[in-house]
């Protein structure tokens, strides 16, 4: 039987967690803060955030030479506090926030794919969430 390997991203953002959970939700802020580097970038973002809800974000290369569609269905979501989802090929993520005051840690857990390095995918995730963190914490 074949185990899946989980990697988990976190990091804690210095604002409440209904600003975190708006900004981590809302399709006109993950345009401004889904991208692993300084070279790729966001260009759309669907969500609708409801248990069999589905999302859809298109992340490109800014000089155009490759993107991709990010997608999933939610399993379930709980405000404020809890996502889980599957992406379409199958893995599935799960993200908690736990809101103290004006800080909010973000612990995400996803199943890792098979073609790149865990360490590469661990590295593209915390990016991520780190221009997550820089975004949100810049919006005041």
């Amino acid at each position: 039987m074949e185990t899946t390997t989980k990697i988990t991203v976190e990091t804690t953002v210095n604002v409440p967690v209904q600003k975190v959970w708006d900004y981590w939700n809302q399709p006109e802020h993950i345009t401004q803060w889904g991208a692993t580097s300084e070279d790729w970038h966001t260009t759309r973002a669907q969500n609708d955030l409801r248990q069999g809800g589905s999302f859809n974000y298109r992340m490109e290369a800014k000089d155009g030479s490759m993107g991709f569609d990010f997608e999933g269905v939610y399993d379930d979501v709980v405000d404020h506090k809890h996502i889980s989802y599957t992406m379409g090929d199958g893995r599935t993520v799960q993200i908690h926030f736990s809101g103290d005051g004006n800080n909010t840690k973000i612990v995400e857990t996803f199943d890792a794919e098979t073609e790149n390095p865990v360490e590469m995918q661990r590295e593209g995730w915390q990016a991520i969430m780190n221009n997550f963190k820089k975004y949100v914490e810049g919006q005041n």
